[in-house]
């Protein structure tokens, strides 16, 4: 059994112009009772220095090497598992090469950190969109800052 639905078109069109009108009516209408005034809120306390120290006191630093001008180059620092699939992400950066040797700095909160899990630095640069080169994997031990040095990236597949 087909249904023609020409014979209900005339009462959906009614139905959403009562419907349409309702909404706009809603919004027109002035509230029922007049808000209280809010009493102003003390702006947040700024953190403390020691804790806006502690959030930039350890880092990893080093240099990318062999990156083409304007590639974007993003930095994971990456908490996995046994079978080195990521379980936390402990901090990333991108930055924009010139050409030169690319230095970086990957702020990180060691206290993220959990004594299970196994922490590596992770690397890719994009070109135009494309993926072009990775960085191999770089275990990375203890939680204090670290100078890596010069890493260089390899050919992505």
């Amino acid at each position: 059994m087909l249904i023609d639905l020409n014979t209900f078109r005339p009462a959906l069109r009614a139905l959403a112009l009562i419907g349409f009108g309702a909404t706009l009516l809603a919004c027109s209408s002035e509230p029922s009772q007049p808000q209280p005034p809010t009493a102003p809120t003390a702006p947040p306390a700024a953190p403390a220095p020691a804790e806006v120290e502690t959030d930039y006191r350890h880092a990893l630093s080093g240099q990318l090497l062999d990156v083409p001008a304007n590639a974007v180059v993003e930095l994971a620092l990456l908490q996995v598992d046994e079978r080195g699939r990521p379980q936390g992400l402990l901090g990333n950066i991108q930055v924009r090469s010139n050409g030169a040797a690319l230095p970086f700095r990957l702020p990180f909160n060691p206290q993220a950190v959990k004594a299970e899990r196994r922490v590596e630095l992770h690397g890719r640069a994009h070109l135009d969109g494309r993926l072009i080169l990775r960085l191999t994997p770089q275990t990375i031990t203890g939680t204090d800052s670290q100078d890596l040095g010069a890493l260089r990236l390899v050919s992505a597949p």
